[in-house]
């Protein structure tokens, strides 16, 4: 076996499955990205219900403004 075969079959990285055979993008780089962008999402919700909380009732209860109506 020559030197550069074996390189290249040492080096070599298992690659995912395809999703779309001309797509650059593998099933594992798909899950990645539902995993993050739900990450995300349950972030924004969070950052979302406390921004409400602030507004509703640690804003008004310090004094910082009052809510009207």
């Amino acid at each position: 076996m020559g030197d550069a075969k074996r390189r290249k079959e040492n080096n070599s990285k298992p690659e995912g499955k395809r999703i779309i055979s001309w797509l650059p993008l593998t099933t594992t780089q798909s899950e990645d990205f539902v995993r993050v962008s739900t990450q995300g999402a349950w972030i924004g919700i969070g950052l979302l219900v406390f921004g409400w909380f602030m507004v509703r009732w640690i804003g008004p209860s310090f004094g910082w403004w009052k809510i009207v109506g």
